[in-house]
């Protein structure tokens, strides 16, 4: 016996999305430690930078359990879009930080700032380019389009959030001055 019809193909689809969802997040996370870890050549950096990338993704996961947003392939791709800009603008974060670094004596709270003088500007001006991006789709009359739009622009403004205010912390809670 063999049970066929809409439905179950429906539950086969969304397993299936779910599957792909989590193995793609488990590489794509696998891929961004190999790089830090190749950039950066620092375990507690690479910590440092996961945080901020999974805080937003686990955010908005919550929200669409809480506003019971079904798993589609138009609510998938939020997570792997917003993960791919997020994790950009952690390394271009560090990258200034490890430059500045040793001009400010290894001095983690001075180079912290210095870092977000420099770069935080331009994180917020990005941030802002995207999410004006993104909420366009909200116009649209298509529900997966307006989805992908508002929950892309809602974790996009998180990870903003979480690289400026949450990376500078923990780095400056973790990584001790020599």
């Amino acid at each position: 016996m063999e049970i066929t019809g809409s439905t179950v193909t429906f539950l086969e689809g969304s397993n299936f999305i779910v599957r792909g969802l989590g193995e793609s997040i488990f590489w794509a996370f696998l891929l961004i430690a190999i790089c830090m870890i190749f950039l950066f050549r620092s375990f507690p950096i690479l910590m440092c930078s996961l945080v901020p990338n999974i805080v937003p993704l686990l955010i908005t996961a919550g929200l669409m359990g809480w506003l019971a947003i079904s798993l589609k392939p138009s609510t998938v791709l939020v997570f792997s879009v917003a993960l791919g800009i997020a994790i950009d603008v952690t390394i271009r974060f560090l990258v200034n930080y490890k430059q500045e670094l040793p001009n400010l004596n290894n001095k983690v709270h001075a180079t912290l700032i210095q870092t977000i003088k420099h770069t935080g500007i331009s994180i917020i001006y990005t941030s802002l380019v995207l999410v004006a991006g993104f909420v366009i789709f909200c116009f649209s009359d298509f529900g997966g389009t307006k989805a992908l739009g508002w929950l892309t622009s809602l974790t996009l403004v998180v990870s903003t959030f979480t690289n400026l205010i949450l990376l500078p912390a923990l780095i400056k809670t973790f990584i001790k001055q020599p």
